[in-house]
């Protein structure tokens, strides 16, 4: 019995070993694939892998492409919590370098259960160096592929760009983020200390489809600099220009200021994102004169000939209605009407028309719907004042206050008055291509509505060349070609009542004019004139010379 202690713990050992054999038979043997895939579980990763971004590109008449959307290796630097020991000095030396707020960094580093925290993408050159100099225990960098706009400014808010966590957010880049964005696929990855690193897949995810514009590089540069020198000149508080083929709806520049540069879009005020052209609600004042005069030509009401007695004045009701400058103009046509942008001249075009008709009118030119164009954040209004039936909106909406539209909206429907009577439907993306260079056109749907009859587009086509010949508009004129437009100052509702200070001055017009390649909408807020007439028009003159020029459109007399 001397030996028991021996012979008790050489019992335990036996029991202890013979246990630990039958553990692992029952692992490596009974149990070996669940064993094993939880073993691949803590090792790798599996998950959904988007493909490469489609990249977006400009073009000029020669069909040569600028980039307006790429992507591009970018320096990305993100914190491992765990690593790091000196959390305050760490997050005050790393918000000096990156320009971050000192807390927010400071709170991304106290959290001690992550692997993995992203400090800032899109590191600078001077940011990297200065990192790398420092060396911070616990600090990593990484290259990314990221969205670069190489244009900047240049057509921001029709491209839009891609958030933080990779979606595509206003213009382009939300509107086709389905398209754009790559093919999902399921991938293998493996782990480690930090962070998941993708090692294998058999199935690559594919790119999304690159995208070309209708947008001219040129004409787009030339618009944005023209607002530019207006902000110079005149101290515009925003302004908007809209190029368009009138015939196909095909969108050659959309300029917007002010504008943002997409690659720091983090720095800027919502209010920049929004394309105003197709987002902000304007009353458009006297160019909505010939929508008036054009629905009642077509109704038979009136004809370029029809004279009316201006008296300097309309009385509705309690309301007293005058012209611009409370001027008479006494016996006037229609044609007239327009020439000398006369209040009480579109006033009498409505009541021969009728309310009933003309607000079908307005409905046929597409003010009360969007027009559907392929960007996003597109607005549009009901007018339900305007619906209500008061003769008094009727009147002021003749000669365009008191209703309300985008610019994009005044530019289809004077589309319609132009090109022979047909509605179309503005757009902006012309081709995608995908990954394997196969290119296709973008099915865009021409609306074939007729608005108003060929006979009645002929008709205000020569009389709004009437208007930039003999009318307010002589300064749109250019030597061996009819230009024909319209000038609009409308005044601007704040509270409920018209400002008398702030106005919206417009000028639409095209060229050759009739049989036009393209129709320009220059709508400028606040300027620093009295009307259009000295704001908006030298604009318009401007760039449709420029474009005439660049397009070497072929004179219509000597």
């Amino acid at each position: 019995m001397k030996y028991w202690r021996i012979n008790l713990i050489l019992l335990f050992v036996i029991l202890f070993g013979a246990t630990l054999m039958g553990r692992l038979v029952y692992i490596q043997f009974l149990n070996h694939d669940f064993y094993k895939a939880l073993a691949q579980g803590q090792q790798k990763d599996f998950g959904e892998v988007e493909g490469e971004r489609g990249e977006i590109f400009l073009q000029d008449k020669k069909g040569n492409l600028y980039p307006l959307a790429l992507n591009k290796d970018w320096q990305m630097v993100y914190a491992s919590p765990q690593e790091i020991k000196e959390k305050e000095e760490t997050a005050e030396r790393l918000a000096q370098i990156l320009d971050l707020d000192e807390d927010l960094v400071l709170e991304k580093l106290n959290k001690e259960d992550s692997f993995f925290q992203i400090l800032k993408n899109k590191l600078s050159e001077s940011e990297i160096s200065q990192l790398e100099e420092l060396d911070l225990k616990g600090i990593h960098s990484k290259k990314v592929i990221g969205r670069y706009y190489p244009q900047e400014s240049l057509a921001s808010p029709i491209v839009g760009f891609v958030g933080g966590e990779g979606i595509g957010q206003y213009g382009l880049e939300g509107y086709y983020d389905s398209i754009l964005k790559g093919e999902e696929k399921f991938q293998e990855g493996g782990r480690n200390a930090w962070i998941d690193l993708l090692l294998s897949s058999k199935d690559e995810p594919k790119k999304g489809s690159d995208i070309i514009l209708t947008i001219d590089y040129n004409i787009q540069s030339m618009a944005e600099r023209l607002l530019k020198e207006t902000k110079e000149n005149l101290d515009i508080e925003s302004g908007q220009i809209i190029v368009i083929q009138p015939y196909s709806g095909k969108i050659l520049a959309m300029a917007n200021l002010p504008n943002f540069d997409p690659n720091y879009y983090f720095r800027e005020e919502e209010q920049k994102f929004q394309n105003r052209a197709i987002y902000w609600l304007f009353e458009p004042g006297s160019i909505f004169k010939a929508i008036t005069m054009a629905a009642a030509l077509d109704k038979g009401a009136v004809s370029p000939q029809t004279f009316y007695i201006d008296e300097g004045r309309v009385e509705i009701g309690e309301y007293t209605i005058y012209n611009y400058n409370k001027s008479v103009w006494g016996e006037k046509t229609m044609t007239e009407v327009l020439e000398k942008s006369i209040n009480t001249g579109a006033v009498f075009a409505e009541r021969q028309l009728g309310d009933e008709d003309f607000l079908t009118y307005v409905d046929k030119f597409g003010i009360f719907q969007p027009t559907g164009i392929d960007l996003q954040e597109e607005t549009f209004s009901q007018n339900k004042e305007l619906k209500k039936g008061y003769e008094i909106n009727y009147a002021t909406a003749s000669f365009g206050q008191g209703i309300e539209m985008t610019p994009i909206q005044i530019v289809r429907a004077y589309c319609a008055v132009i090109n022979g009577g047909k509605m179309i439907k503005p757009y902006v993306v012309e081709k995608m291509s995908d990954e394997n260079n196969k290119s296709f056109e973008e099915e865009v749907e021409i609306v074939e509505r007729q608005v108003i009859s060929s006979s009645t587009s002929s008709k205000l086509t020569a009389m709004l060349v009437s208007v930039v010949e003999n009318g307010y508009a002589k300064g749109a004129r250019i030597p061996g070609y009819y230009v024909g437009g319209k000038t609009g100052t409308a005044q601007v509702p704040e509270a409920g009542v018209y400002s008398p200070d702030k106005t919206w001055q417009t000028f639409i017009g095209f060229a050759p004019a009739f049989e036009p390649e393209f129709l320009i909408l220059v709508k400028l807020d606040n300027p620093k004139t009295r009307t259009a007439e000295y704001s908006a028009l030298p604009v318009f003159h401007k760039l449709a010379k420029y474009i005439i020029d660049y397009y070497q459109i072929p004179s219509d007399y000597e």
